[in-house]
């Protein structure tokens, strides 16, 4: 999927861009069961076109002689990871000494570049813009990101320039390659846990965190069944992120997650659960994938019992919003119980992968029914009259009723429970969607 990222100085208003392209007002801040994180991506669709688009955060201030080299590596960074650049300027302050050096670095990619001038709020305004012609560019685009202003044309030609989205690959279940992205923050050591799985030294290992930059994908076969392995940058917590555009390598990450079926997201056992692993968690949980929790450098901790009653619960608890995540424990560098690991991927895929007949699906309905009666909803009985499973990876069902509006969570969440205990998917996310019947699911 194409990346565009958000790329400017400080306060000219490229939050407020990412929010009018992504069409909601906090597209920055997100909730997730446990865990409240702050959100960086979205997927956006436009006249056709999906692309993710990235707010990356001002450029870093600071003396004179560290403003040159830093936003030279932070650019470069971005014309590296990203596969189109809006950059933004603002019309009220004029050029400024920062955008003529940006503009001369993006001048020598061969990527799509959109000089974007916001804050232009009115006709009267578009004199302000016209400035921006001196950094030597072709077009710029005046808007304001805050009213709307010279958004269509903006995204009219930043669409025209992607290429068409291909169709999903048709896979059969028999041939389909499991693809697993190993997920955590730097050094918890998913380059070791990688090298361990494959029996060689396939990626780059260093105590420096930050030393895997981009996802490395290596296809191979294990007791008959081919994996894709997906060995990714780690993902530092907001706070950590000293160089503002290091969030495109996050996105890497995250693209990662998005490309996969089962993550595997790892914990250091010495440090135990942190919130940015409860944040990667939450990435993965969104983007509904299959997830194995894996406890790194265990040996460590084997000679102390009660440490380890200690990080397990401890781990169930802050997890408690991945109840089906298997939690395993290993030492990556050691391969002690590593062989483990793919049995368990392979487990969790294949309840991801799984399909049941329809028949079978309403009968678990009518037992989930009869067990557990609807609830009232402002005097009137919740009806359900039919369901069906509308995809797999994850398991999706449709349920139809008299009112999708008022099915209350706790409702939901006992049908869900109630459907992975009669599937058999007790280690796969699965996904009930509510909705009306309609003429053809009533004469049914």
């Amino acid at each position: 999927m194409t990346m565009v990222a958000v790329v400017g100085r400080p306060n000219v208003g490229k939050s407020t861009l990412f929010n009018r392209i992504c069409r909601r007002r906090h597209a920055l801040v997100d909730d997730l069961p446990g865990v409240t994180r702050d959100r960086i991506t979205a997927q956006v669709s436009y006249e056709g076109k999906t692309f993710t688009l990235v707010d990356t955060g001002g450029f870093v201030s600071g003396d004179p002689e560290r403003i040159a080299g830093e936003t030279r590596e932070q650019v470069l960074l971005a014309l590296e990871e990203a596969d189109a650049i809006l950059f933004v300027s603002d019309a009220k302050t004029g050029v400024h000494p920062e955008d003529v050096t940006m503009a001369d670095l993006l001048r020598r990619t061969e990527k799509p570049v959109f000089y974007v001038v916001n804050k232009v709020d009115g006709p009267e305004q578009e004199a302000l813009a016209a400035e921006f012609y001196a950094l030597g560019v072709d077009r710029v685009y005046a808007v304001s990101a805050a009213h709307g202003r010279g958004i269509h044309d903006l995204l009219e030609d930043l669409t025209a320039a992607m290429p068409e989205d291909e169709p999903p690959e048709e896979e059969t279940e028999a041939d389909a390659v499991i693809r697993v992205a190993v997920v955590g923050r730097p050094n918890v050591g998913k380059s070791t846990l990688v090298n361990q799985i494959l029996g060689e030294r396939r990626v780059i290992v260093s105590p420096t965190p930050g030393t895997t930059r981009d996802a490395v994908d290596t296809l191979f076969e294990k007791d008959g069944r081919r994996y894709l392995l997906i060995d990714t940058a780690g993902i530092r917590r907001k706070g950590r992120t000293y160089q503002k555009l290091e969030k495109l390598s996050i996105i890497k990450a995250l693209g990662s997650i998005d490309r996969c079926h089962v993550a595997v997201v790892l914990l250091d056992a010495l440090e135990g659960v942190t919130d940015q692993d409860l944040h990667i968690g939450g990435y993965v949980q969104e983007r509904n994938r299959g997830c194995v929790i894996g406890l790194n450098k265990w040996d460590t901790l084997e000679k102390d019992p009660k440490a380890v009653r200690r990080l397990l619960d401890e781990v169930k608890g802050r997890f408690r919003f991945l109840p089906h995540a298997p939690i395993l424990t290993f030492s990556a560098l050691s391969g002690k119980r590593v062989a483990k690991l793919l049995p368990a991927v392979r487990e969790v895929y294949e309840q991801y992968a799984l399909r049941v007949g329809t028949g079978v699906v309403n009968r678990v309905l009518a037992e989930a029914l009869e067990r557990h009666e609807p609830p009232l909803v402002s005097g009137r009985r919740l009806k359900f009259y039919y369901a069906t499973q509308a995809s797999t990876r994850p398991p999706t069902f449709v349920l139809f009723c008299n009112d999708p509006e008022r099915v209350h969570f706790s409702y939901a969440r006992f049908l869900t429970n109630h459907f992975r205990e009669s599937f058999g998917m007790d280690k796969t996310p699965v996904r009930l969607l509510f909705r009306p019947r309609t003429g053809r699911e009533a004469n049914r």
